[in-house]
């Protein structure tokens, strides 16, 4: 396994790089976040117009057809600039399932994501352990009627569809649904991204709906796996943002007429951090190399990750905060947007504890590792 991008890969990331380092200063962050909007329309569209939404897009919608490598190096980079954008929810938890399972007509749908003009994302939390499916889908006339309740959902309300997975006739099949056949109640989220809780409470969607028209639990297994490889991408990225901007810190700050990074028990803090990020690093872009080589020993990796992104890494965002003093603190200072995001990431992928049992049972081979 080369850990290395090849030269298209690295051109991927320097535009993305190019593109949110100037849409998403520090300055246009805090403009932002002071409009009370559920992502920076700006941001989202210059995404689109450089051609970034679409790499992971099927050629017949307009996209460019990559996978999932291409889709970690953007999102790492979203993750590494705290980007407001729907970025996670449209690509990772919608995009990829419709590409890989969506008939003609549903994959269709996706046109309008290549430069911005749509957002879509995907239910992939219920109550309880992460990645478990309790709603249920059942045949009513010409389509289905589902019921069941999905948690910490992104821009459901401004979503074109919603991805729902729900039991049907014992497999999970995926369902397309319009934000207005379900009810959507906001929920606190640690960052500026809306999160919504989802009632089904039956609602009724036509045969068209059904993801591939099959539900054989294909398509829940790549929304499963696609919601996790794009979450512990975000995180890799945040880390990695969070440990440059305080590195920079440390060298400039003095304290006793030093630098901070002088000392040597800021030089082992700092270097902890470092080692939290590259042992995330080699698991996410493990984890990223074999989703694109369709490699079925995806799970273990996926779980190392997430451990890595809910203990480890959250840990090392607050020793960052430490170095930092009172302003790692100061929500006019942009440590507590990393801050933020890490911990939200780790919400949303169930906590150490839960990936902790996940990986127990991938490694056993027993029969939970495929619903975890």
């Amino acid at each position: 396994m080369d850990f290395n991008l090849d030269e298209t890969r690295q051109e991927l990331r320097g535009l993305a790089a190019d593109v949110l380092g100037t849409e998403a200063a520090r300055e246009r962050l805090e403009a932002f976040e002071k409009t009370g909007a559920p992502y920076d329309a700006g941001v989202w569209k210059a995404l689109g117009q450089a051609g970034l939404l679409g790499v992971c897009l099927p050629e017949d919608v307009g996209g460019a057809g990559l996978g999932a490598i291409e889709l970690t190096v953007l999102l790492r980079e979203i993750g590494a600039h705290v980007a407001p954008v729907p970025a996670y929810a449209s690509l990772a938890l919608a995009a990829v399932p419709i590409a890989a399972h969506g008939t003609p007509e549903q994959r269709a749908l996706l046109a309008p994501l290549n430069d911005g003009g749509a957002v879509f994302t995907g239910a992939y939390r219920e109550v309880g352990t992460a990645g478990t499916v309790a709603a249920t889908a059942r045949r009513d006339g010409d389509g289905y009627v589902l019921d069941g309740v999905k948690t910490f959902v992104p821009y459901a309300v401004e979503a074109s569809r919603i991805l729902i997975p729900a039991r049907l006739d014992g497999q999970v099949g995926v369902f397309l649904v319009e934000p207005s056949a379900v009810t959507l109640t906001p929920q606190h989220s640690a960052t500026s991204e809306p999160l919504s809780r989802i009632e089904l409470g039956g609602a009724r969607v036509g045969a068209d709906a059904l993801l591939g028209g099959v539900a054989d639990g294909a398509a829940w297994t790549t929304l499963r796996r696609s919601a996790v490889a794009g979450a512990v991408a975000l995180s890799s990225g945040v880390i990695e943002g969070a440990l440059n901007l305080t590195t920079e810190y440390i060298k400039t700050r003095e304290q006793f007429e030093r630098a901070l990074a002088q000392f040597q028990a800021v030089t082992m803090q700092i270097g902890d951090v470092y080692i939290a990020k590259r042992t995330l690093d080699v698991a996410v872009w493990a984890a990223a190399w074999r989703l694109a080589e369709g490699r079925e020993d995806v799970d273990a990796d996926l779980a190392v990750a997430s451990y890595n992104a809910c203990a480890p890494v959250v840990e090392a965002l607050y020793t960052c905060q430490h170095l930092h003093g009172g302003i790692g603190l100061d929500v006019t200072y942009p440590l507590h947007r990393y801050f933020g995001w890490g911990k939200q990431i780790g919400h949303l992928l169930g906590g150490a504890d839960d990936q902790l049992d996940t990986l127990g049972a991938v490694i056993a081979g027993t029969a939970s590792a495929q619903e975890a």
